[in-house]
């Protein structure tokens, strides 16, 4: 899904503590990866796990995505070296929950 030349992802959130963020990431109605933020103090550090291959320019799209719509109500733009985002090749092997709820979620659902 291009808009612009630009790839369009969605993040949907899973989980909000008071130092982390677990979004669910989707390029419509293909589940790209999962972002977990983890706040400490100045710093954010991030690990972005891609479950299809990317190119460079889709990894910039979705980086810049991810500082736009969560990093930027954080920490100010000025700041962004105190962003460290690591990429890791993800597969889901399996989950488990005693809830069903998680098995469900879609591009549209966020959990609050």
């Amino acid at each position: 899904m291009e808009n612009n030349g630009k790839t369009q992802f969605k993040l949907s959130r899973l989980v909000r503590t008071a130092a982390s963020e677990i979004y669910v990431i989707w390029e419509g109605d293909t589940r790209v990866g999962q972002v977990h933020l983890h706040y400490a103090h100045d710093t954010i550090h991030a690990a972005l796990l891609l479950e299809v291959d990317l190119a460079v320019t889709e990894e910039e799209d979705l980086l810049e995505a991810i500082d736009e719509d969560i990093v930027s109500s954080y920490m100010p733009s000025f700041e962004r070296e105190d962003l460290l985002v690591t990429v890791f090749r993800a597969e889901e092997i399996s989950s488990f929950s005693y809830s069903t709820d998680m098995d469900n979620l879609g591009p549209d659902d966020e959990e609050d």
